[in-house]
This record gives C-alpha cells, sequence and structure tokens, in this order.
C-alpha cells in the first residue's frame, strides 16, 4: 500500500505541475481568458441586467416556448453573434484553497489510476504509459471535446495538450515506480 500511496502522491503532484506550467508559464489558456480594455462597463453592466450568478446563454428562448416559435427564433439568430456568460457574485484571490483542492482531486485520480493497473496481471512499463495516455484521451473526449462539439471552446488544444501531457508524464512515472523491485 506504501508504493500504491507515494505513487499517487508523486503522480498527482506531477499533474498538478504540469497544469500550473500549461496555465502560468506557457499561458496556453490565454483564449479562453483574453483582455477586454471594456471590462469595467461589460461587467457593470452584466451585474446591472443578471441579478443572480450562473452561467448564461445569449441570445436564449425564455422557457415553456412553442416548437414553432423555437424554429423562428432558430432561424433569426442564424449566422448572428452569440455568447455564453458565466457571472460569479463576488472576485476571490485566495488561490490557496483552489490550489488545495485540486492537488487532492490531482493525487485522488492517481490513485484510481494505480488501482485499476494493480488488477492487471503483469503491467509492463508500457502498458502503464499507454493506459495513462488513454485516461487522458477518454477524459479530454468526454468531457472538454464532447463540450467543444456544441460549444467551441478556444482552449481546445491547450485541454488535450494538458490532458495527453499531463497523464504521459505521469505514465512514465508509475512505469517506472510500480515495476521497481522494492
Amino acid at each position: 500500500m506504501k508504493k500504491q500511496i507515494i505513487g499517487a502522491l508523486v503522480g498527482g503532484l506531477l499533474i498538478f505541475i504540469w497544469q500550473t506550467i500549461s496555465h502560468v508559464a506557457f499561458n496556453l489558456h490565454e483564449p479562453v481568458q483574453k483582455y477586454t480594455a471594456n471590462q469595467d462597463s461589460v461587467l457593470t453592466y452584466l451585474s446591472s441586467h443578471i441579478k443572480e450568478p450562473g452561467g448564461y446563454m445569449l441570445p436564449r428562448m425564455s422557457d415553456n416556448q412553442s416548437m414553432d416559435e423555437l424554429e423562428g427564433f432558430t432561424k433569426a439568430m442564424a449566422g448572428k453573434p452569440w455568447a455564453r456568460v458565466i457571472l460569479y457574485s463576488t472576485y476571490d484571490t485566495n488561490m490557496a484553497d483552489n490550489m488545495i483542492r485540486g492537488l487532492v482531486v490531482d493525487i485522488f485520480i492517481v490513485f484510481l489510476f494505480i488501482w485499476m493497473v494493480g488488477k492487471l496481471r503483469m503491467p509492463t512499463k508500457r502498458t502503464i504509459f499507454l493506459m495513462a495516455i488513454f485516461i487522458g484521451l477518454i477524459s479530454f473526449s468526454n468531457t472538454v471535446y464532447t463540450e467543444h462539439v456544441w460549444y467551441p471552446v478556444f482552449d481546445v488544444r491547450a485541454q488535450l495538450i494538458d490532458a495527453v501531457l499531463g497523464w504521459g508524464i505521469v505514465g512514465i512515472w508509475l512505469g517506472y515506480w510500480l515495476n521497481r523491485r522494492a
């Protein structure tokens, strides 16, 4: 059990470090957090017109509309700009809680991966590495890419890089660590 715990701690830390490098050093996710010089007026306008935090689709029909009204609305909006707005009630600059939660989740998912690897008869370094890559591709495809199909995500390439590279690094680590003679 000690080997699995150490493997999960180091593997979770590796994913966490890669995510930090991806966001901070390489700024791969800049396309979804762009700057606009009009930010103050946009935020003032949004907070004066949207009264509760949440995600909003603009434009969107109100609930309980008929299919005929929906068709007319859809045709009228075709080719026009649209937006997804996520409005938060307060700006929280305390990153410590978010970083701790992120690290704990990273450790937990690596521990789950180690549990799956442990169910194999004789996992090789190559098998562990490929399984890790597959986990990255599965998680990316099931979440980010599926969302991107419907609502384009501007950092979809960065998310793919994070999934494959982060899990690839973990696969290399665990391929070494779990096959090491103690």
